[in-house]
């Protein structure tokens, strides 16, 4: 009797295409960094503010365009000063000022007894908080005060006005993606709906589809821009719309292409040998099938779009103040860049940073969804 043994080859489990695009995209090195900054740079954008004590439009007299800098502010030379001018609008003479672990002790004296309330004027500036009487001479005409230190840290220095540059550029980063994405998004829905219409019913429709993109095209964008802020004033909503709706007619023309080239295939025939309705078919087959091209493009879009949002900024046409873009903060860097530099300088290399690391990202989405590229 002989023993029979069956051997059973082993399963081989299959990839879908998205696995596979999926695991073309892990090993472009590029692509993944550009990832990574991207995720930084959003963490940093719509986290920061929330861990800063300062807000955007909090403004420091006292601090106006001072560099960058890792030690707190104010020194205590600065604080001397400070306390000089201060006790000087308060018509008094400051005898002496020390300062010890955060907290300062300044003797002032006057010709005629002093006012009590003469502790505001201290507490009216950004140095000093929290000032009170510790001690009175008994003609009045001497006063020690005592009060906290507070010091502010500007990591990225200040502007013109002397407001928080780190805070100024994360809203900056929060603007400037968000009109990026919002952007893209709206000439995502429109330009995919209009162009895969256009090019599966095709003749006449098509022809009358496309040369109304053409005269949109023609037009002038910031002359466009310019007629709409006339009307409707400036606002970021306007910006979205503007943008948006310029940005989707390259968008129609890449599906439009794409249609072509997919409703002479086999499947699309057998959808309508099923009695599928052209809009069925345009959903359900052509707008899928047109996914690949179209979120490559759209990572080329969004930089485009960040980049329109910026020069709209520059030319004035862009969020107003206090509001701030990456675009509005470099056009005002531009104007001090002599005498402050750093207002040019961490606005730039966020924007930079993010169209690069943008760019990477659809270059990898371009070569993981190209079936030829194995």
């Amino acid at each position: 009797m002989t023993d029979t043994t069956t051997t059973l080859a082993p399963t081989v489990e299959g990839r879908s295409l998205g696995q596979l695009a999926m695991m073309r995209f892990r090993r472009n090195k590029a692509a993944m960094a550009g990832c990574f900054a991207l995720l930084l740079i959003c963490i940093f954008s719509f986290a920061g503010p929330l861990v800063s004590p300062h807000t955007y439009d909090e403004v420091f007299p006292s601090y106006v365009s001072i560099p960058p800098s890792l030690t707190p502010r104010p020194d205590p030379q600065t604080l001397t000063e400070v306390a000089e001018s201060t006790a000087k609008r308060a018509r008094l003479t400051l005898e002496s000022f020390e300062i010890e672990s955060g907290v300062f002790t300044a003797k002032v004296t006057s010709t005629r007894p002093i006012d009590p309330r003469s502790v505001r004027y201290f507490d009216r500036v950004n140095e000093f908080k929290n000032t009170t009487v510790a001690e009175t001479s008994p003609d009045q005409l001497s006063m020690t005060l005592t009060g906290s230190v507070n010091q502010q840290y500007f990591l990225f220095g200040t502007d013109s006005n002397g407001r928080d540059l780190l805070v100024r550029v994360m809203l900056g980063g929060q603007i400037s993606i968000a009109v990026g994405l919002a952007a893209s998004l709206v000439s995502l829905g429109i330009g995919v709906v209009y162009g895969a219409t256009s090019g599966y019913i095709g003749g006449r429709v098509d022809n009358v589809m496309m040369r109304f993109v053409e005269i949109i095209y023609s037009l002038p964008f910031v002359f466009l821009v310019v007629v709409l802020v006339v009307f409707f004033g400036r606002s970021i909503v306007l910006i979205f719309a503007v943008i948006g709706a310029v940005q989707w007619l390259e968008m129609a023309r890449i599906v439009r292409g794409q249609t072509l080239s997919l409703k002479r295939r086999e499947f699309v025939g057998a959808a309508q040998a099923l009695g599928l309705t052209d809009w069925q078919i345009i959903r359900r087959h052509i707008i899928p099938n047109t996914v690949g091209p179209v979120i490559v493009f759209v990572t080329v879009v969004v930089p485009q779009v960040i980049l329109t949002e910026s020069f709209l900024s520059f030319l004035g046409l862009g969020v107003q103040a206090p509001l701030a873009s990456w675009g509005t903060l470099i056009s005002e860097g531009t104007k001090n860049m002599q005498s402050a530099p750093w207002l040019l300088i961490f606005p730039a290399i966020f924007f930079v940073i993010t169209l690069f690391a943008l760019n990477f990202v659809g270059d990898g989405l371009r070569d993981a969804l190209d079936p030829k590229d194995r």
